[in-house]
């Protein structure tokens, strides 16, 4: 059976990953973390054990923000990309907008967690 390989990086190219199948916990989350991290009212998230994840970049790997007692915001301290989040258990959880092809069935998000903190007006119809 093939692993699945996935790319991704942040939008100068400094900072660039691997990461290899399978993917973890693929979901959506609308909380004040997430949407502060990323400017955005809901993040994407896929998550991979932490030695299934390579830094491959010529910078290395992304700067970190510790943003709660478990886990620290990564992104490119050259362009400011937000990349994901490591946490402090093995796992790293990397923003679907970071990845060079997001279109993978196994990257559609299966939960969406803090829903409720979304504006009324979030769904244009």
């Amino acid at each position: 059976m093939d692993v699945e390989t996935y790319s991704g990086g942040c939008l100068c190219g400094a900072i660039r990953f691997e990461a290899t199948g399978p993917v973890l916990n693929p979901h959506c989350c609308s909380c004040k973390w997430c949407q502060r991290h990323t400017g955005a009212l809901t993040a994407t998230w896929v998550e991979f054990a932490r030695e299934q994840v390579r830094w491959i970049g010529p910078a290395g790997a992304p700067a970190t923000f510790r943003s709660s007692d478990y886990s620290r915001r990564a992104f490119c301290p050259t362009c400011g990309s937000s990349l994901g989040a490591i946490d402090d258990e093995p796992t790293v959880a990397l923003l679907l907008g970071s990845f060079d092809s997001n279109q993978h069935q196994a990257l559609a998000p299966t939960a969406h967690s803090f829903n409720d903190q979304l504006p009324r007006w979030w769904c244009v119809q």
